[in-house]
């Protein structure tokens, strides 16, 4: 769990994801790794449930649910099945983050209030990111945030790539997001982005936080 989510445990009941971007392989990919021992589809990444998971909620202020995977790639009686563990285990006082990369999935559910739903939108370039992931275009994604009625939402600027600025901070503004979260890709040294310059980021962290939340993570100068 990166210190984005330090106040944060994962509830694992879903692993695995196909959006196949780049900047996963050596993140999220390498971390199930490990599990080799204990759960080959975990090992290899491939979306499948965990079903003796449910009915548990970890004591925690703040859970990640399915924070290694997608949950969009679950099958909607099995999310619903999550969420039941979330309404009736969870605390009033707990936050319960449920995060994908094609929110539009989110439509099928409803969720108790200590919910905040969260997408990642690294750019509002597609065509740019068409080439890094597989996942829904920014701007299509970003549209379908907005289009939620769900009421708590936050955004996850990582890993930060080259955007249009103004058109940018037009589209995170109309999602209305509790806070954005921002950060450069934490593996540089395995996967190169095409990174805005630490000026740039500046610039556009000034302007978020005239009307949201801005949480930093990993902040640095462009690496070419």
């Amino acid at each position: 769990m990166s210190n984005m989510y330090a106040k944060a445990k994962t509830a694992n009941y879903f692993i695995g994801c196909e959006f196949r971007c780049k900047y996963c392989t050596p993140s999220f990919q390498a971390q199930m790794k490990r599990q080799k021992h204990r759960c080959m589809n975990c090992y290899n990444y491939t979306p499948h449930e965990h079903p003796e998971r449910l009915g548990k909620i970890p004591n925690s202020e703040i859970v990640f649910v399915c924070g290694d995977g997608d949950i969009s790639f679950s099958s909607i009686e099995y999310t619903k099945k999550i969420i039941e563990t979330v309404k009736t285990k969870s605390k009033p006082t707990q936050t319960i983050y449920f995060q994908s990369k094609n929110p539009a999935y989110f439509e099928n559910f409803e969720f108790p209030p200590n919910v905040i739903l969260l997408t990642t939108l690294e750019t509002d370039d597609d065509e740019i990111y068409a080439e890094i992931s597989q996942a829904p275009l920014p701007t299509d994604r970003a549209d379908d945030f907005r289009k939620l009625k769900y009421p708590r939402k936050i955004l996850t600027l990582e890993p930060l790539i080259k955007y249009h600025k103004e058109r940018f901070i037009e589209i995170i503004k109309g999602i209305q997001p509790e806070a954005v979260w921002i950060g450069y890709n934490s593996r540089p040294n395995y996967v190169t982005l095409p990174e805005p310059s630490l000026a740039e980021t500046m610039e556009l962290i000034t302007e978020l936080r005239k009307f949201t939340v801005v949480k930093e993570k990993l902040i640095r100068e462009r690496i070419e």
